[in-house]
């Protein structure tokens, strides 16, 4: 089992799109629906800096820092009991530091992929650029932290996407055996997200129209929260026929 990992989530910024459900259904693996907001799947790019990252024995300075990047899908899916519950899945994670990505899917769950990532983060105003190694991946945001809402959000409030994301703390990811999904749990001490106005966003992922045809995926809203202490859990991994 995964040991108690803590640190402290320096910057995550959730950045979302408004999905077709149909397109989204597709992608996910069995037993996996879309949770939807509105008659829109959310899907979107979580993009966190940790920093401290170690197993809860160790001190702080043992700790290590890291860019992480997880394209996600907000899902709902039932326990074998028939329990609901709804978190992410998540089809990529890359990251800019080799000892996560040794250590992921081995060590902890989550296999990542290496990626550099290029960021600028100043005075509210953040800059980034990332490029996975093997090619998978490529992503670029500029962005400054806001007190206002977008108007055209398919939220209609800060409270409204913060209350459709904040129960999402559990992820099931891609591994290289397409029968196991890892599972691992994010538990923060406080769930605090403020607006991120968003002037430019480029994915490969979601700009790729042999995944999402014109017009199934469109950029919604970005949300950012700072300073939080944090523990990853492991979850029990899923056996089944991934559909993706």
């Amino acid at each position: 089992m995964l040991p108690l990992i803590t640190g402290l989530i320096r910057r995550r910024m959730l950045v979302n799109y408004q999905v077709d459900p149909a397109v989204v259904a597709k992608l996910l693996p069995e037993g996996f629906r879309p949770k939807l907001h509105r008659g829109h799947a959310i899907a979107g790019i979580c993009l966190i800096r940790l920093e401290g990252i170690r197993p809860r024995v160790l001190p702080a300075w043992a700790g290590i820092n890291s860019e992480n990047a997880a394209h996600r899908i907000a899902v709902l899916w039932e326990d074998e009991d028939g329990t609901p519950r709804e978190g992410v899945f998540i089809p990529r994670r890359d990251t800019g530091s080799l000892a996560n990505h040794l250590a992921g899917g081995r060590l902890f769950p989550g296999e990542h992929h290496l990626a550099d990532f290029l960021v600028s983060d100043e005075g509210g105003k953040i800059e980034m650029a990332a490029k996975a190694r093997d090619g998978g991946m490529t992503l670029r945001l500029s962005a400054r932290e806001s007190s206002e809402f977008p108007a055209t959000s398919c939220f209609g409030s800060l409270e409204e996407s913060s209350a459709f994301f904040e129960p999402g703390s559990v992820g099931f990811s891609v591994t290289k055996d397409c029968s196991r999904l890892d599972g691992i749990r994010l538990e923060t001490q406080d769930w605090k997200v403020s607006p991120l106005a968003v002037s430019g966003v480029e994915s490969s992922y979601f700009d790729d129209a042999a995944v999402f045809p014109a017009g199934t995926a469109v950029f919604d809203h970005a949300l950012i929260m700072r300073d939080i202490p944090h523990e990853w859990h492991e979850v029990e991994s899923r056996r089944m026929a991934a559909g993706v």
